[in-house]
């Protein structure tokens, strides 16, 4: 269990990426360190070992349970052995190619024990530079364990120098089956050896019983096994037959039952029939009878008349004489009972195989004297295994120097993705719809991706990329920047892997999500206009069929008139109802539109604001829906479905994703001409309908401020409601104290006689 990062004597150094604080691995000492650190901390807890850009025989090293993943356990277990055998550990993070032999500590018994391999490696190529490299220990390693002798305790036949044994060798492989070597061909092991010698004593003593008893169990000599195939390829058939004639004795009513019934003889008799035809096997060998024996000749089933002729000539001719062309069941239960004594003694025969070499070969290996030498081979086999083993470690100290700290910076942390360096699981870039994509990860298992690629919340599109010489290969890369407007499955592309190699690119499948807020805002109008222009090419279809369909119904009214000598009749006028309502609709729409336009110059000065609200409440649902999905836009899913083990959540923010995706752009500083003899030429409604805003604007302001009442008395001013209201005071106000004061006048006016 790794150690709590807070108890750690090391001093940890974080840097934030991807949302989520990252550990620095930059320092020897962070390597040797390591199993200090929080397994919590780690962004990944497991890899593949295949199908990543990374030297795949390190992985193979460190996967020392051979379960085809790399696990933190296994990276702690190397670490801990790069502890014990190098001196100067600072080699690691050098990016150097191999070891020094000055960096190896010959104080260690596990450090001199490379040390003296990697000696013995230089030497053995004549290399006097003191430097082990990758190649170097690969070479050496590869002869050491192609060779004959190699350590693992599997000795190939072709190891051996003695014919007898090598033949023995070749028999243990093809009788009980052997382990593959190191160097790849198939051997035998000390386990392998025991068996085969075991089952030959198995097997002499097995055929041994069959000389002491053989009037019992081989009741017919060298024939019986022949009877006996026989027997047991009808055995059931006749106990069938048998059995029914039983119950027809028991009730006659069964008999028709019993011989199946006559509806699929008449099925049958439809069909092209062969005398082994599936259809009558399942037919009752012969016509069942009250205590009818069975006959072996005549009105036997033909799909099994071959079988009884093998039986009556192996098994029934010998024993009950060659006249002999029927069976009653008490003759049948007694052949039965004679080979049941040998069918026992089959059962008992020894496995493994070692029976088909036959008891006097059996006998004849057991009384020589080869044992001693396969066993020879495998001790002298084991014997090498110290030195395969160091030349081994020899080549794990070279790559592990060579390729750890890239490996870890793409483990521990994701430092190579995040710096945009290539991680490993980055297998190249990707050129499709103007845009080079270079987040591009292998599909292993496309059955898991279709369920965890939605979760990564990216648009991505599954590529099945070929080369001419037919390798093929699937690929997922993420669409981070641009729009998807000119995606769909059959696009091609152009992949480039890691080697640089290309390969032809089409899309397969499309995950669709957002790229970015720019393209969700314009999302509703670009689905309004795709909806407006599938409802006029439906409206326009389904006029022109109507109009097809007019023009040919009129044209066979008129001919059927032409020929009883008619005139055609007139066109129906418009129906007068028919107009109105049209008219009504237009009255109806026109009234709603007004509306608008009346509540919307209504703003007055807060028209800005208005049209700003009528775009954000058509594109803020878009724009709020791709902003949340963007904010969890996430690598770990497309890694967990290729057998990662993600520990943190990697963010692909909206900065990351510009940077993975590189939308087509003009050098800078180049040349160009904005004169294109193709353009189409421009259209002059735009124009007019600028010219018309514009009037519309300007005489709007020119209402506004008055001008226009100063030219025209008759127009009225557009009221400031805050204005009209201080008037509507004012004037109430004064009409007030006019009233007041003609009342008081009023009251001090002496009255006057008419």
């Amino acid at each position: 269990m790794a150690t709590n990062q807070k108890q750690s004597p090391h001093r940890w150094r974080f840097y934030r990426a991807g949302g989520v604080d990252q550990v620095r691995i930059d320092t020897a000492q962070d390597i040797l360190h390591l199993d200090e650190l929080d397994q919590k901390l780690w962004v990944a807890l497991s890899c593949p070992v295949k199908g990543l850009e990374f030297d795949e025989r390190t992985l193979a090293l460190l996967d020392t349970d051979k379960d085809g993943r790399v696990r933190v356990p296994e990276i702690l277990a190397a670490v801990g052995w790069l502890r014990e055998v190098l001196k100067r550990p600072d080699c690691l993070v050098e990016q150097k190619d191999g070891v020094a032999l000055a960096d190896i500590d010959s104080s260690t018994p596990a450090g001199a024990r490379v040390l003296a391999a990697a000696k013995h490696i230089l030497t053995s190529l004549g290399t006097t530079n003191g430097v082990l490299t990758v190649a170097d220990a690969t070479r050496t390693a590869e002869v050491l364990s192609k060779a004959p002798l190699n350590g693992d305790g599997v000795v190939v036949p072709s190891a051996l120098t003695d014919a007898k044994a090598r033949a023995i060798a070749e028999e243990i492989l093809a009788t009980v089956g052997g382990e593959t070597d190191r160097s790849g061909s198939v051997g035998y092991d000390r386990a392998g050896l025991e068996a085969f010698y075991t089952g030959l004593k198995a097997l002499v003593a097995w055929h041994a019983e069959a000389t002491a008893d053989a009037k019992t169990l081989l009741p017919l000599g060298a024939g019986t096994a022949a009877a006996a195939e026989a027997l047991a390829a009808l055995r059931t058939k006749v106990d069938d037959y048998f059995a029914r004639c039983q119950l027809v004795a028991f009730d006659a009513r069964a008999q028709a039952a019993l011989n199946r019934e006559e509806s699929l003889f008449l099925e049958l008799a439809a069909k092209d029939l062969t005398i082994s035809a599936e259809e009558i096997e399942g037919f009752p060998l012969a016509a069942v009878a009250a205590s009818k024996p069975l006959s072996l000749v005549e009105g036997v089933n033909p799909a099994w008349s071959a079988a009884l002729a093998k039986l009556r000539e192996s098994l029934v001719a010998p024993l009950l004489g060659k006249d002999k062309t029927t069976l009653t069941q008490v003759e049948w239960r007694g052949l039965c009972q004679t080979l049941a004594p040998y069918e026992a003694w089959m059962g008992r025969r020894p496995g493994h195989g070692v029976h088909t070499l036959g008891a006097e070969r059996a006998a004849a290996i057991l009384a020589g004297n080869e044992r001693q030498a396969l066993e020879t081979a495998i001790d002298a086999d084991l014997a090498e295994a110290d030195a395969v083993d160091a030349s081994e470690d020899a080549e794990r100290l070279a790559r592990y120097v060579t390729h750890l700290h890239q490996l870890l910076r793409n483990f521990v942390n994701f430092a190579d993705f995040y710096s945009r360096r290539a991680a490993i699981f980055d297998v190249g870039t990707l050129f499709l719809d103007g845009r080079s994509l270079d987040l591009c990860v292998a599909v292993n298992d496309p059955a898991k991706h279709a369920t965890l690629a939605p979760m990564s919340k990216a648009l991505l599109v599954y590529v099945d990329c070929t080369r001419p010489s037919g390798e093929k290969r699937q690929i997922a890369a993420a669409f981070t920047a641009g729009d998807n407007d000119n995606l769909f499955v059959g696009r091609n592309g152009l992949f480039y892997d890691r080697k640089g190699r290309d390969w032809d690119a089409t899309i397969a499948k499309i995950v669709d999500n957002p790229i970015s807020i720019g393209q969700a805002f314009w999302s509703p109008y670009k689905k309004a206009l795709r909806w407006i222009e599938e409802q006029v090419a439906k409206r326009a279809a389904a006029a022109d069929d109507a109009a097809n369909a007019k023009l040919q119904t009129s044209a066979a009214t008129a001919g059927a008139a032409v020929e009883k000598g008619t005139a055609p009749a007139a066109p129906k006028k418009m129906d007068i109802g028919v107009l109105a309502a049209i008219s009504v609709a237009i009255s109806g729409v026109s009234v709603v539109l007004g509306g608008i336009m009346q509540a919307f110059f209504g703003l007055g000065y807060l028209m800005p604001l208005g049209l700003l609200g009528l775009v954000l409440l058509i594109s803020g649902p878009s724009m709020l829906i791709a902003w949340l999905k963007l904010r969890q836009r996430n690598l770990g899913p497309l890694l967990d479905a290729n057998g990662w083990a993600v520990n943190a959540l990697t963010r692909v923010n909206i900065p990351l994703g510009r940077s993975l995706t590189q939308v087509r752009e003009i050098p800078e500083g180049a040349e160009r001409s904005l004169r294109d003899p193709y353009a189409p030429p421009p259209a002059l409604w735009p124009r007019v309908l600028l010219v018309l805003v514009l009037l519309g604007a300007a005489g709007y302001g020119s209402w506004w401020m008055g001008w226009i009442h100063d030219v025209w008395p008759s127009v009225p001013y557009i009221e400031d409601p805050s204005v009209a209201r201080e008037e509507a005071a004012k004037k109430a106000k004064d009409d007030a104290a006019k009233e007041a004061a003609e009342a008081e006048a009023a009251e001090t006016t002496p009255a006057t006689d008419g």
